[in-house]
């Protein structure tokens, strides 16, 4: 019984966790769409290099310093390395920058689904962790005569 009770807390924990991670999915590209937005700066990258974790750039601020974010650029879906793309960058910040015209709600497809996964997840291990704990509460049916 308290075994039973241990680890449905524990999946509980691990379900907030998750959900609390899905929240962040969304949460971190807004404040980033949102501090580029409050020091908006544009101008033409070149995608140096693309890799499972990260598409990096090289641009020219409105100043003339050329930067190469070390992060890589935000929301780099369907680049290639070589192209030539608009970017979007946080003047006060020029190692924050994505691409022209992608917003923080892209994050929201992914969030989404890893929620609906977590949460198919969450009430599968509930549901085997319930009956689990009927089955041996039950008595033996038939008994010794």
């Amino acid at each position: 019984m308290q075994v039973r009770r241990r680890l449905t807390q524990l999946v509980i924990a691990l379900y907030a966790c998750a959900i609390l991670g899905c929240v962040a999915m969304v949460a971190g590209p807004f404040l980033n769409d949102r501090e580029i937005n409050a020091s908006h700066g544009r101008a033409l990258a070149r995608v140096t290099s693309v890799s499972s974790i990260r598409t990096t750039v090289d641009y020219q601020d409105e100043a003339g310093i050329f930067h190469s974010p070390r992060a890589g650029v935000l929301y780099p879906s369907g680049l290639g390395e070589g192209q030539r793309v608009w970017v979007e960058y946080a003047k006060g910040n020029p190692e924050l920058v994505k691409v022209e015209g992608r917003t923080w709600t892209l994050s929201l497809l992914p969030a989404g689904s890893t929620a609906a996964v977590a949460t198919v997840v969450f009430i599968a291990l509930l549901v085997a962790l319930r009956r689990g704990g009927r089955r041996k509460a039950q008595p033996a049916i038939g008994g010794m005569n």
